[in-house]
């Protein structure tokens, strides 16, 4: 699921401000840039769940019986899958 760049700079915003609150970031001297690479982190990763989804898509449409999108059998696999993938991008551990 893709953000829009708004929603995108408001939790690059929101996780800053929760991080300097926490005082997990000491001193800010240029929020700019730390909010950019926090903007470039989220997109980085939706980039890589889209990815997975595809991926884990195509593999779905290839199976010889058809599954129903939204079924309990294809969410299984999906969600058996889409784990797979993110393991072997390194997203998550097994």
């Amino acid at each position: 699921m893709m953000l829009s760049e708004d929603k995108i700079s408001h939790l690059s915003h929101v996780l800053l401000k929760d991080l300097i609150k926490q005082e997990l970031v000491k001193t800010v001297e240029d929020e700019g840039a730390i909010r950019r690479e926090i903007k470039r982190t989220i997109m980085s990763e939706l980039k890589i769940g889209e990815e997975i989804d595809q991926v884990v898509r195509k593999k779905l449409q290839s199976f010889t019986k058809k599954l129903i999108e939204g079924s309990p059998e294809w969410e299984v696999l999906y969600k058996k899958f889409f784990r797979e993938e993110e393991i072997k991008k390194g997203r998550a551990t097994g």
